[in-house]
């Protein structure tokens, strides 16, 4: 990857802030980060929860792990034997020996190796088994974490954020479990039982491996102490890139429209910077840590001839042990090379452990229920009726110190139809999430059937309240299997599909389909067009029956006279049942009980379409300019 230049000088005026560092932050020469990319980034577990995580798994999987570690120590024995065979070999060869006492303990060499071969490959099996196994169930958890999100947390977050920790993290957990692990575990026993074998020979030779170790300690602790901080900015990088290509990808038509393709263009630049300047940071600690390491290696082994040689000449070692711990030292080098260098992966799978964790703390808290708060004079529906929902003192914003709904006040009977309208940016879809519970509100309390959403858990939430937007989705799978989503059992019975289909205008069209229910859509099958796609989330909700449902322009895509005659049969579908149209079609507002005009977050006029244009306010404008009227 090369660096990309400063969009300052491709298009001055237009350029977004040319990339100095991770985000917000700045990258100084030879220093990590200064603040993370995004701070509405899905949270990173700490090092202390993923310890523990660990520490959870090894008590799970301690019976393979010890087997693990036993096979690791006895095929690391086994391959000690040809170092301490050819140690004797030289001995006896000095000494006088027959040929037929060399063949004896040749063949004894060519037995160890085979037997450390079929125990690492016992190891090895073993090792897998035991990474596969906690690899899967780290997914599992991992997947029901991100099924669990919370609508607000991933709309905060972008979809960029949760894409890079799928892919690009749970591709360095798999490398961290499925190579380092294994690796590591067989440098530990290696150098372990070497070690041992070492201090056998003579306790002295020990002193050999001093230097090396204090230059591999020094090195890999300034490492240590560094890499964490770089690799989780690096993928911070990732995240914001993966975001800024998803964007792009979604509105290459509307950035075609506008002209400004050169100007995203150059924002990918900037993102693709900052991953270019994290992964210089930790390209070059890795590049200050290799070369100590490499020397310490080599050092080992001369300093290992240097104290044999110093024995020998008091008498203490013979020649064949000198040579048996010079191969020692040069066969556990090896080892100990592979496993250091392992660190480093380690230390990024480490991290994206971490940022898969978090995913797991972004589950909303379930808070205590307020009291009812109630405004005097505020209305009389009973809030422990399925369906009735009460709206006390809302406030709430996206960011800190911008609220965008002021203090909301509202009442809703069972089975009242309510029409929210106003201006583009009054707070009419905020105040929908509020009341479906995808976002909690700031202050005050939103209640559905009695209880308060904030205390409710995000399952208790869906079975009150069902929020459907214009942005629904057709799941790749049949159009029985697509309807059966809204329901806890996939196996139902298909009149009930039908009857679900009936109720929304969709059955004639499913009909001829070329299997009817039987017909597989979704991605690169039978295509659909929008209007058929919000008739299957339609009917996905009769399916649900909720006590309450909010429709966010939810027949948008559909033409204005289908779209009417979709509303009057959902009218029937859903009687009984608490409906909050949000909408700019003011024959949404014409067929409603009531109408909430929203205006600069607050609810500004409550009443009757008949109420409401005989008050001459807000709505009757509205109405006005809807018909064209002057």
């Amino acid at each position: 990857m090369t660096q990309t230049s400063d969009p300052r000088t491709r298009a001055p005026g237009r350029s977004p802030a040319p990339p100095t560092g991770h985000g917000t932050g700045t990258t100084r020469p030879g220093g990590p980060p200064t603040a993370p990319v995004d701070p509405s980034a899905l949270p990173v577990a700490s090092t202390s929860a993923v310890w523990r995580r660990l520490r959870l798994a090894g008590r799970e999987h301690g019976v393979l792990l010890s087997q693990v570690v036993a096979l690791y120590a006895l095929a690391t024995g086994a391959a000690l034997v040809a170092p301490w065979v050819l140690g004797l070999i030289v001995d006896a060869v000095r000494e006088g020996t027959t040929p037929g006492r060399v063949d004896a303990m040749a063949v004894v060499i060519v037995v160890s190796l085979l037997a450390n071969a079929a125990l690492l490959l016992g190891a090895v099996a073993q090792s897998i088994r035991l990474g596969e196994g906690l690899l899967a169930e780290l997914r599992e958890e991992f997947v029901r974490a991100v099924l669990r999100l919370p609508l607000g947390t991933v709309e905060r977050a972008g979809t960029g954020d949760l894409v890079a920790r799928t892919g690009r993290d749970i591709n360095a957990l798999n490398y961290m479990v499925r190579d380092s692990v294994p690796q590591i575990a067989t440098g530990v026993a290696t150098v372990l039982v070497i070690l041992v074998a070492q201090a056998f020979l003579h306790p002295a030779l020990l002193l050999a491996w001093v230097p090396s170790v204090l230059v591999i300690w020094v090195s890999t602790r300034w490492y240590a102490r560094r890499a964490p901080d770089g690799y989780l900015a690096e993928m911070g990088t990732y995240s914001r890139l993966t975001q800024g290509v998803s964007d792009t990808v979604e509105g290459a038509h509307t950035l075609e429209a506008l002209g400004r393709q050169e100007w995203q263009d150059l924002r990918t630049d900037a993102d693709v910077h900052r991953a270019y300047l994290a992964e210089r940071y930790t390209l070059w600690l890795r590049t200050v840590w290799y070369p100590p390491l490499e020397f310490s290696y080599m050092f080992a082994s001369a300093t290992t001839f240097l104290v044999a040689g110093l024995l020998h000449t008091q008498g203490e070692m013979s020649l064949g042990q000198i040579a048996t711990a010079v191969f020692l030292t040069v066969q556990m080098a090896r080892p100990l090379e592979h496993m250091i260098d392992q660190i480093d992966n380690v230390m990024v799978g480490f991290t994206a452990l971490r940022r898969l964790l978090g995913v797991q703390d972004t589950e909303e808290p379930v808070r205590p229920a307020a009291g009812s708060g109630g405004a005097p004079g505020t209305g009389g529906a009973d809030t422990g009726e399925p369906g009735a929902v009460e709206i006390r003192g809302v406030r709430f914003g996206y960011v800190p110190g911008k609220e965008v709904l002021r203090g909301v006040d509202l009442d809703l009977r069972p089975g009242e139809r309510l029409a929210m309208v106003g201006p583009s940016g009054a707070g009419k879809s905020t105040l929908g999430k509020l009341l479906a519970g995808v976002y909690l509100p700031g202050s005050g309390t939103v209640r559905v059937g009695g209880e308060d959403l904030a205390a409710s858990t995000p399952e208790e939430r869906r079975e009150r309240v069902i929020l459907l937007s214009q942005e629904s989705h057709v799941f790749r799978g049949t159009v029985a299997e697509n309807l059966a989503l809204a329901l806890e059992d996939e196996h139902v019975d298909r009149d009930r599909l039908w009857r679900a289909l009936e109720a929304v205008d969709a059955d004639s069209w499913v009909r001829a389909l070329p299997e009817g229910l039987d017909t597989r859509v979704g991605s690169g099958q039978e295509a659909l067009d929008p209007a058929h796609v919000q008739q299957l989330a339609l009917a996905r909700v009769v399916l649900a029956d909720p006590q309450v449902l909010v429709l966010d322009e939810a027949t948008s895509m559909i033409d204005p006279r289908s779209a009417r005659r979709l509303e009057g049969s959902l009218a029937g579908v859903l009687a009984g049942r608490t409906v909050v149209a949000i909408a700019h079609r003011l024959y949404t507002a014409h067929d409603a009980d009531r109408v909430a005009v929203v205006d600069g977050g607050e609810i500004v006029e409550l009443g009757t379409h008949d109420e409401l244009l005989a008050r001459g306010g807000s709505y009757a404008a509205l109405w006005h300019a809807w018909h064209g009227e002057g």
